[in-house]
């Protein structure tokens, strides 16, 4: 039998067995610390989790050998015949940076593991000269193991969405458009099990290589066109690389409805990235919304940018979206 099938099984029954997991704290049940990643995917210990949610981390989802690993978020005193929607997601970090266990990416699970969601915070190949397309391959794994292990976790395989933050929105646009486009495929380790995904959460993320700006400091794009860490290779040197790595170039009627989430002032990623995104996005026809946050920069979580309350909790607004399209609705019978 396959070992890395058995792996995740493996994981979760030592997690019962010896409390591995960051379980809910009270007296009778303290949190514990989580099982060290390897040295080389500098994986930070995640905080206790709050109540309502389970986390079993560093579970590995990738190719035998691989290094990289996922934090799994799970709603706690699920009765098992409950079936959850699950959300794969990727976090930023320049696509050469960045942690699955973040600051942004725990606020990111805990929050949706509460309202109902089975979420995988995956790692992703960062520490190569030749990322491209690995790194998104990697995060399309997310998605197959949430499938192939749907039983185990108590996953509804037809509802899992994506979301990510800057480099992770880039990589969640791309997992969410790219179904089906050849190269942007995974061969292994889960054959014949789907990467489509029924919903995209981007948090100013790069929508389009080829047409990222430089900034003014208060966040209002100059016209310069900006460089990319993704490839050794310069826009002008190969377009059609950039292009091809962008998700605009993938936008069809039949994209995965997406919502948009930017700062006014990102000095990282220009705002027009977003705009434009959702600008092609309703030319195709397709459900989205976008919301620009004012006197926001980057990287904020769903709560907070810089130490501070955002100006909208944007809690209440991604939980919303994802139940809209992840969670079925209930047919409701007149009586008879």
């Amino acid at each position: 039998m396959d070992l890395l099938k058995l792996a995740p099984l493996a994981s979760f029954l030592l997690a019962l067995c010896t409390c591995v997991q960051v379980a809910e704290g009270n007296a009778s049940n303290p949190p514990t610390k989580s099982k060290a990643a390897p040295k080389n995917t500098v994986s930070r210990e995640l905080p206790p989790a709050p109540e309502g949610v389970t986390i079993l981390p560093n579970l590995p989802f990738l190719e035998s050998g691989r290094e990289e690993l996922l934090d799994l978020y799970l709603p706690a005193n699920r009765t098992p015949d409950t079936e959850s929607p699950g959300v794969v997601i990727i976090h930023g970090g320049g696509w050469r940076g960045g942690d699955k266990s973040a600051a942004r990416e725990f606020n990111i699970g805990t929050t949706l593991a509460k309202a109902g969601y089975v979420c995988a915070s995956v790692e992703y190949l960062k520490d190569s000269p030749d990322l491209w397309p690995k790194n998104l391959l990697d995060c399309k794994n997310g998605v197959r193991f949430l499938r192939a292990n749907a039983a185990l976790y108590q996953v509804d395989p037809d509802h899992i969405g994506v979301i990510g933050g800057s480099a992770g929105g880039h990589l969640a646009l791309m997992v969410a458009y790219t179904h089906g486009v050849k190269g942007f495929t995974p061969r292994s380790p889960y054959p014949g099990v789907s990467d489509h995904v029924q919903a995209c959460v981007n948090m100013y993320g790069i929508a389009d290589l080829l047409s990222r700006q430089s900034t003014k400091p208060d966040g209002t794009p100059t016209g310069q066109l900006r460089n990319s860490t993704l490839f050794s290779d310069a826009r002008e040197e190969n377009p059609d690389l950039w292009k091809s790595a962008s998700p605009v170039s993938y936008i069809s009627p039949a994209t995965p409805p997406t919502l948009i989430l930017h700062g006014m002032i990102d000095t990282t990623v220009d705002r027009d990235q977003s705009i434009s995104l959702a600008r092609k996005l309703k030319e195709s026809g397709v459900e989205h919304e976008l919301i620009l946050l004012a006197g926001v920069g980057h990287t904020f979580d769903l709560q907070t940018w810089a130490k501070k309350p955002l100006p909208q909790d944007l809690r209440p607004v991604v939980t919303g979206f994802f139940d809209r399209h992840l969670k079925p609705r209930k047919l409701t019978l007149p009586a008879p």
